[in-house]
């Protein structure tokens, strides 16, 4: 079993221990999603490049519990969507490659359409 899918199936496991599938539909996992990534982007918001770096070290630990809840959101969202999510990842990676080709992206932040 890939490592996904086993992490999946513990959150599936831990939400149904406590009878919140009910609760879990698809507009309120994106939802949730969204609003655990933005408690992510609160550690650096303000902050100059330089605290940016030293608040990643001295917070690592807190920044790791909420991307953690990211990530729990985004697996059980993928799974009760039916999508397989090592393989959505693959193909968007093959798909990037594309659309960002190495000899033209390289070492710039240019969208794809400009390049």
């Amino acid at each position: 079993m890939g490592e996904i899918k086993a992490i999946t199936q513990k959150i599936k496991k831990f939400r149904d221990e406590r009878d919140w599938k009910q609760f879990h539909n698809h507009k309120d996992m994106a939802l949730s999603l969204v609003l655990e990534a933005t408690e992510v982007l609160e550690h650096f918001q303000w902050k100059s490049p330089e605290e940016v770096e030293k608040h990643g070290v001295v917070c690592k630990s807190d920044i790791a519990e909420e991307l953690a809840d990211v990530a729990i959101y985004l697996f059980e969202l993928a799974d009760n969507l039916g999508i397989n999510l090592s393989a959505a990842i693959e193909q968007k990676m093959i798909k990037n490659a594309n659309k960002y080709p190495s000899e033209k992206a390289k070492g710039k932040h240019t969208k794809y359409n400009r390049l």
